[in-house]
């Protein structure tokens, strides 16, 4: 599991440089593995650690108050979907990937909006804030439809490989 954290944290890190679309991040299917395979609620704090040590190396302004309480919504969603098994357990990953990304989408712009004085405090600022960050949300949606689902996929091939797994015998002493 550290090793999917560590990568969202690189991702987050990295994918500019890489050239990837903004908003292409992992940090959302992360903390649904996390909490699926943990099979803690605490593992929802997946996508805090990703921020908190990506930021200290990237920098954020007071939107981080907004970025970080985002996130928590996702982190909601998966302990919400953390005992689900099967078709609703994927059902539930597209939902925290939508939802996850919808959310995000509209509460950071709002804080943007609010916040960072890019925009008039009016309401016709407000939508210019929104419809600046749709090709955000276009990619932060289209990777959450593939990769959370594809992290439910991941959690049940452990689980099964989990059930699966007999554990050693000793042999007989004679």
């Amino acid at each position: 599991m550290v090793l999917v954290l560590a990568a969202a944290v690189v991702w987050r890190l990295v994918a500019p440089g890489l050239g990837a679309p903004p908003n292409l991040e992992i940090a959302t299917a992360a903390t649904f593995l996390a909490v699926l395979l943990l099979r803690n609620r605490w593992a929802a704090v997946v996508p805090f650690v990703v921020v908190a040590v990506s930021d200290a190396v990237l920098g954020n302004t007071q939107i981080m108050w907004f970025t970080w309480s985002a996130w928590a919504v996702v982190g909601v969603g998966a302990i919400l979907a953390r005992h689900l098994r099967g078709p609703g357990r994927y059902a539930a990953a597209l939902g925290v990937g939508v939802v996850g990304s919808l959310w995000f989408f509209a509460w950071t712009n709002f804080g943007v909006w609010l916040l960072d004085g890019m925009y008039p405090s009016t309401l016709d600022g407000l939508l210019a804030s929104y419809v600046a960050g749709l090709p955000f949300l276009r990619t932060m949606l289209l990777g959450n439809l593939v990769l959370v689902p594809l992290a439910a996929l991941v959690a049940d091939l452990v689980e099964r490989a989990e059930t699966t797994t007999e554990p050693a015998t000793a042999p007989a002493k004679g």
